[in-house]
């Protein structure tokens, strides 16, 4: 039970009533930027905070990696936006300063944060590199006022880490995450469902977790234009326009999520990775080499979960940014990279029309399972067993010494790197940062 005097609100038991839920979200805010602005200050007390500027952090534009990863709030009000190509934010902005990427600064914050949080709740669920919800249901003895206690949390990550992040509070992780989205930086904000109508639904459509462009377009056309039309739509047109997920973002509007706060991450439904290359991909054995690194992370990831997969997609863009991909389906399921490797050969040959010059090439395995069930064979020669024991084998070298300390021959051009697909994905990447040991034992109770 609930009830409000003044900002706060406070709980009481009842034995015949169940406690509310109190969630909470965490989200980091401009993470890279910050992350990025946290460790210069660390390094050069004298330099200036490029929180503070117009600053974005960018990939590397003779890689043809070139768009914004993070902005600050200075850039944002030049119109700069986050996944924008360099070229149209410095069109926006000539004087942006534009800051590389350290994936491994990045996950050592990340990592700061996560054991920080675990000190303050029961129960923790990492979301993203930068994103957590918190259950703090059934602590209200011991912390009092979730709005003091998220308050008081958000000032701790601020002082003890060195950024800033935004608390959004509610009875589910749904609201608590639209929560959080709301006037950034250093917020705490409440969305209960006694809130939805003043908080929720005025906000354009387009701002509902879950509605994506696609989806937001067919409910534009539907004369749904905020999120309160979409809670007072009829369910059943939903449905029958947009099949399951329109009753399921109905259900979002309305504020209905039961997804528990779970500190055990689900395994991944799929695996996939892509690389955009420095060069236009021109020639096939260009692209089985790309092919094969990208084999490489998919593969090295499904073994690490003990899951199989059965179906392979390969996703291909042009140098004109034409998109297009094809689906395979594998004979049994599997996670040896030269299996891998060659089902997106396959499906390479019945997709590329070897003319036009690709980009990027992405390779995602789905249907899996931890299973792994083959069906023996008398009649082909099946290496299954023999090429496993060395996948195994390289991931073991990998992980100890990693991932560039063993490597296929073919893999050992400077523009084409094994286990290809990104940094913050090669499950074998050393970090060299030792980890902080400041303390981080003050307690969240006053």
């Amino acid at each position: 039970m609930i009830i409000g005097i003044g900002n706060y609100r406070f709980y009481w038991w009842r034995a015949d009533l169940r406690l509310e839920n109190i969630i909470c979200h965490i989200d980091v805010n401009s993470a890279f930027l910050s992350w990025t602005a946290v460790d210069r200050l660390h390094r050069l007390p004298d330099s200036i905070d490029i929180r503070e500027t117009p600053a974005v952090i960018g990939g590397d534009q003779q890689t043809r990696r070139g768009i914004v990863l993070a902005s600050s709030i200075v850039a944002k009000s030049y119109g700069v936006k986050t996944g924008e190509p360099l070229f149209q934010a410095l069109h926006k902005c000539p004087h942006l300063a534009i800051y590389a990427p350290d994936y491994e600064l990045y996950v050592h914050c990340s990592a700061r944060l996560m054991d920080l949080l675990q000190k303050v709740a029961p129960v923790v669920e990492q979301y993203s590199i930068d994103e957590a919800w918190i259950d703090l249901t059934g602590t209200d003895k011991l912390y009092g006022d979730p709005v003091r206690v998220a308050t008081l949390l958000k000032d701790r990550i601020r002082d003890e880490l060195g950024f800033t992040v935004n608390i959004g509070i509610s009875t589910n992780k749904l609201l608590a995450k639209m929560a959080s989205d709301f006037l950034k930086p250093d917020r705490v904000h409440t969305l209960f469902p006694d809130e939805l109508a003043a908080k929720l639904w005025p906000l354009p459509v387009g701002k509902l977790f879950f509605v994506g462009p696609a989806t937001e377009k067919k409910l534009l056309a539907m004369g749904i234009l905020t999120i309160g039309d979409l809670a007072k739509a009829d369910v059943r047109h939903l449905r029958s326009r947009l099949h399951k997920h329109g009753e399921i973002i109905w259900h979002y509007a309305n504020g209905r999520c039961f997804d528990v706060v779970a500190s055990q991450a689900s395994l991944n439904k799929g695996y996939g990775n892509s690389t955009t290359t420095a060069l236009d991909i021109i020639d096939i054995t260009a692209a089985h080499k790309v092919l094969l690194s990208l084999s490489e992370t998919v593969g090295a990831r499904m073994r690490r979960d003990n899951q199989y997969g059965s179906c392979l997609t390969l996703h291909l863009r042009s140098s004109q940014f034409h998109d297009f991909s094809h689906q395979l389906q594998l004979a049994y399921p599997t996670n040896l990279t030269l299996e891998i490797y060659q089902a997106a050969c396959l499906a390479l040959n019945q997709l590329w029309d070897k003319h036009t010059p690709l980009r990027q090439l992405g390779i995602y395995m789905s249907k899996v399972d931890h299973y792994g069930i083959r069906q023996g064979s008398l009649f082909t020669d099946d290496n299954y067993t023999k090429l496993s024991q060395v996948d195994k084998t390289v991931d073991k070298i990998r992980e100890k010494f990693g991932s560039d300390a063993i490597f296929r021959a073919c893999l050992a051009e400077k523009n084409i790197r094994p286990m290809s697909g990104g940094p913050l994905s090669d499950p074998f990447r050393q970090r060299s940062r030792s980890s902080d040991n400041r303390s981080l034992t003050n307690d969240i109770k006053k």
